[in-house]
């Protein structure tokens, strides 16, 4: 089958476009023809070794989409099933196994793209929002990357439950629109949230901020973090650790949680079943929705990550297999 492997770290041009052999199934398994894959920024930082050490060959991708292929005996899975999943060892490739825990039916009224553009950013969002920010619809909430796909799930899914106030960042002020559109209430960029935040907010803060960019977006974000409020570590995509003293939270009754889809997934897969169960209807009945940025095709993956590298983009970067 054919399949985009790395034999070294490095930019786009260790991505190889090549034939390897269809993986085979253990007990508790099932293999997957793909669809459709999307591309994450964690696909990235792996392959240029940012974000563990190298197994080579490597092969990048978080999630897929498709159709069963073969099921191990006894199992909740039947060829043909239509199905979402977090493949064991990456998702660039025309076949794919993944253990049965991180599988979840989707059903036919549900394309393949659309559904390839969620796992990663409905269920991380969804489990975000409720399970970690236990948000209120009260609250004022800022959401970093506002354009990306995360950013642009949590915008719609706060929207959805009803949140009063919902304020969004970017990286580019041209995305304003975009961001605007998906239902936030107003956009800034990284240099003046801070200030627009307390603003808005009559000097008191958001409730709730949601941080994939760590780096100096941290530390500005607990300038406008409100008492009693939540930081939401989810990700470092500038490259720099944020930082923090125990004197940011103590004295405020401030709260900093970190979380890691991908630890979760390891460590306490059963976790995602239930979200699952509740993001895959909000998307077939179109309650909410993700922008396509753009399809390439699965020997076009250098392609694609040269997009998300120039952060030129809005919504999802999918591969079509």
């Amino acid at each position: 089958m054919k399949a985009i492997v790395q034999y070294e770290f490095g930019d786009t041009s260790v991505l190889r476009y090549t034939d390897v052999e269809v993986p085979k199934i253990k007990e508790g398994e099932c293999l997957i023809k793909v669809a459709y894959t999307s591309v994450n920024y964690a696909d990235i930082k792996a392959r240029i070794g940012n974000k563990n050490e190298g197994n080579f060959p490597l092969m990048l991708g978080l999630d897929a989409a498709g159709t069963i292929e073969e099921a191990s005996a006894n199992s909740p899975f039947s060829k043909g099933d239509r199905v979402i999943a977090f493949p064991k060892a990456g998702s660039y490739a025309e076949s794919v196994v993944a253990n049965e825990s991180l599988i979840f039916k989707i059903p036919d009224s549900l394309s393949f793209e659309q559904a390839a553009a969620m796992p990663v950013v409905s269920i991380l969002s969804y489990m975000l929002l409720h399970e970690l920010g236990q948000v209120k619809t009260t609250d004022t909430i800022v959401i970093h990357s506002a354009a990306g796909g995360v950013g642009s799930m949590l915008i719609q899914l706060a929207k959805l439950f009803g949140v009063e106030k919902i304020i969004g960042t970017v990286g580019s002020l041209e995305k304003i629109d975009y961001v605007k559109k998906l239902g936030a209430d107003s956009v800034y960029s990284y240099d003046t949230f801070a200030e627009e935040v307390l603003r808005e907010t009559e000097n008191k803060g958001a409730n709730l901020i949601f941080d994939s960019v760590a780096g100096d977006v941290t530390t500005k974000s607990l300038d406008c973090l409100a008492f009693y409020g939540t930081l939401l570590q989810f990700g470092n995509s500038s490259g720099k650790a944020g930082t923090f003293t125990t004197n940011d939270v103590h004295s405020s009754c401030r709260n900093i949680k970190g979380f890691s889809l991908g630890t979760t997934r390891k460590q306490d897969p059963e976790r995602l079943a239930p979200v699952a169960e509740k993001v895959i209807p909000l998307f077939d009945t179109k309650q909410i929705t993700l922008p396509i940025a753009q399809v390439f095709n699965l020997s076009e993956a250098a392609d694609a990550h040269r997009l998300i590298e120039s952060r030129n983009y809005e919504g999802k970067v999918l591969l079509k297999v």
